[in-house]
């Protein structure tokens, strides 16, 4: 993150009061412009401070988000998207104001198609109310990047996590959208088709847009049947090195885990304190594998086979669901541990993604980097798929503190960039990563701001996210 980048934008003052008794008008209740409301409905997950915007509607159908979007572009004041505000890079500021539109109320599943394995769903509907209306059906929606997110700000982010290694991310998950552009109307960009050569791919086109093109009003999402059997296990290692080489050993042969996450010594310590876990405090990983009994019992004994040649501890396997779902609460929880580590301090998370043949250096020099920078910072990764997170812990009451973890930052971003990796995995750009992004894509720049302008020439959706017009 980059502390340039979250600056005021330009506000429409006449437009923005304007809008603001038109909304209340038309929505009554469902408008808010109270301080708390607006609060809420800004950037709070990491250090980057907040922007408000001017008011919040709770929109309940792709009718009310027609409405605001054509108020809104009728008196060119932006409009902000909000899911469950669990984003981490000032996706939900509103650095020019204007209107932020809540989806939790529209939280809907439209329709389920269990023969063809997917589903079609409103954008405030959760990955967990999901899964917990699929329950039924023998599928589940297999992407977890570990907040309980809305479904459209999954799309809009192109999120993916624990599970991406073998099930990939929203990019490969998504079949359909339907989505309000800057006209107020709405338009489809897919049928249900699992595969289809028809004109432009619009719907890659606004899976990780941010809300920077347009607003998601409902996901066409391919479903996964739940396998028959879920094993997973813990397996501790002497270095960080050494687990990170087991991961590319074990990706390269093929073995199909479904998780295979990375977590350093000083996360582990931090997990086991959180969690009130007795794990070896090492490099460890977490695994699960997914299939039938004998599959999975063949996929765990291969992995030990790999774990033991990179001098790993006792691999502990389990295939008891109580047990595992200890083990993955303890990883999902792993940022609110890293925090506990050190309460007093602010947060900042970050990730970046090399190609998995790059993993073990590039997290080894990141933690050596760490430790010559005086840093506290856990480590944690997606590592089937060459993505870590970085969690710095620092003093924001500090100036030499923040320059200290941005300077880390930028280091970090060029090591992976320098690996022919990305500034962000899964994360996305919104305002913190905006100088990398420019860093990493520059010759690509000019055409995504051609189709910002193209489809937003008024810049009110999301504006100051991506990259600056």
């Amino acid at each position: 993150m980059v502390m340039k980048d979250v600056v005021p934008g330009i506000r429409n003052e006449e437009g923005i009061a304007k809008v603001l008794g038109i909304l209340k008008q038309e929505f009554g209740e469902r408008f808010q412009t109270g301080q708390s409301f607006r609060e809420q409905h800004s950037h709070t997950t990491t250090y980057l401070p907040s922007q408000l915007p001017d008011g919040v509607v709770f929109v309940e159908s792709s009718e009310d988000v027609k409405t605001v979007v054509r108020t809104c572009t009728a008196h060119k004041v932006p409009m902000i998207p909000f899911g469950t505000g669990s984003s981490l890079e000032g996706h939900v500021n509103a650095p020019s104001g204007g209107i932020s539109l809540d989806f939790s109320r529209m939280n809907r599943v439209i329709e389920v198609n269990p023969e063809d394995l997917d589903c079609t769903v409103e954008p405030g509907v959760t990955r967990e109310e999901l899964n917990a209306y699929l329950r039924d059906t023998g599928l589940f929606f297999p992407i977890d990047p570990g907040a309980n997110a809305s479904i459209g700000g999954m799309a809009s982010t192109r999120a993916s996590g624990t599970n991406a290694v073998r099930y990939g991310t929203m990019k490969e998950n998504v079949l359909a959208l339907t989505v309000v552009t800057a006209d107020g109307e709405e338009i489809r960009t897919a049928q249900r088709a699992r595969k289809s050569s028809a004109g432009y791919d619009l719907t890659r086109l606004f899976v990780g847009a941010e809300g920077t093109l347009g607003i998601i009003t409902s996901i066409t999402l391919k479903l996964q049947g739940i396998p028959a059997k879920i094993s997973g296990g813990v397996c501790a290692f002497p270095s960080l090195k050494a687990a990170c080489d087991a991961v590319v050993m074990t990706i390269q042969m093929g073995i199909p885990v479904a998780r295979i996450e990375l977590l350093d010594e000083m996360q582990m310590k931090a997990v086991n304190a959180y969690s009130k876990l007795a794990y070896p405090e090492k490099p460890t990983l977490f695994l699960e594998f997914h299939g039938t009994e004998e599959t999975v019992a063949i996929q765990a004994e291969q992995f030990r086979e790999i774990a033991a040649e990179f001098g790993s501890d006792e691999f502990q396997y389990t295939s008891n669901a109580e047990e595992r779902a200890q083990l993955w609460k303890a990883r999902h929880n792993a940022y609110w541990a890293g925090r506990a580590l050190a309460p007093e301090l602010n947060g900042l998370s970050t990730d970046v993604c090399v190609p998995i043949s790059r993993l073990a250096e590039c997290v080894a020099e990141t933690q050596a980097d760490i430790r010559e920078t005086g840093l506290l910072a856990p480590i944690v990764g997606h590592a089937g798929d060459g993505n870590f997170h970085v969690l710095m812990l620092f003093d924001d009451k500090k100036p030499d503190d923040l320059a200290r973890s941005e300077a880390f930052m930028a280091r970090l971003n060029a090591r992976a960039l320098a690996m022919g990796g990305t500034c962000t995995g899964e994360h996305g750009v919104g305002q913190g990563k905006m100088t990398y992004l420019a860093q990493e894509l520059s010759s690509a720049l000019p055409v995504m701001r051609s189709i910002k302008k193209s489809l937003d020439p008024d810049n009110i959706f999301n504006p100051g996210k991506i990259f600056r017009l």
